[in-house]
């Protein structure tokens, strides 16, 4: 809806407003046949400022989602999440998570946590770019070798390409498996006299 809509439905509403106070059992028919025209604009102002279908669930997630009328709010979607979410609580097919005994309900709290706590370590390929004074991450890593490599491939063909790239094993450690072009120590001052 824009402004000049919303501008002219405001004063088209109001209009049935005061025409609604004005009301008395008096009332002449000229006066009512008004009214009657001042609701159809109105009804017609409304008609052209919907743009969308009415919904057909009380749903706000899913208002035009498929309806089931023995929902509280209609909507089909919610429901059968519902559903499936009590069935699964009488069935037990997926139990909540529950603390196992074995495990000390009050631990003493690390700075750096404890082993059960850190992650167990993952396999990723790291691609790097040199930026002349040391190098960076360029890419997101990656879990699998050829992929990153094909992505290092498709850097060094772009436009703008760095002066070298490589490409970093990580696992428990770090370990460079392969490296395209040499990297050189650019100084970022003109005449020399940036740091060694």
């Amino acid at each position: 809806m824009n402004h000049a809509q919303l501008t002219a439905l405001g004063r088209a509403l109001r209009l049935l407003g005061e025409h609604g106070e004005a009301l008395t059992g008096d009332t002449p028919d000229a006066k009512l046949h008004e009214v009657k025209a001042d609701l159809r604009r109105a009804l017609d102002l409304l008609d052209e400022t919907v743009s969308a279908a009415a919904p057909t669930t009380r749903c706000a997630e899913h208002p035009g989602g498929p309806v089931d009328t023995g929902a509280p709010d209609l909507c089909l979607l919610c429901e059968t999440r519902r559903r499936t979410a009590r069935r699964s609580q009488m069935d037990g097919s997926y139990p909540s998570y529950e603390r196992p005994a074995a495990e000390p309900v009050e631990r003493t709290p690390s700075r750096y946590g404890v082993r059960g706590d850190r992650p167990q370590p993952q396999q990723r390929w790291l691609p790097e770019l040199w930026n002349g004074r040391e190098w960076q991450l360029c890419g997101t890593p990656r879990r699998d070798r050829r992929e990153a490599e094909a992505f290092v491939n498709a850097q060094r063909r772009a436009p703008r390409a760095a002066m070298a790239y490589r490409l970093v094993h990580e696992f428990t450690d770090y370990e460079v498996v392969r490296m395209w072009g040499t990297p050189v120590r650019v100084d970022i001052e003109p005449m020399g006299g940036g740091l060694p």
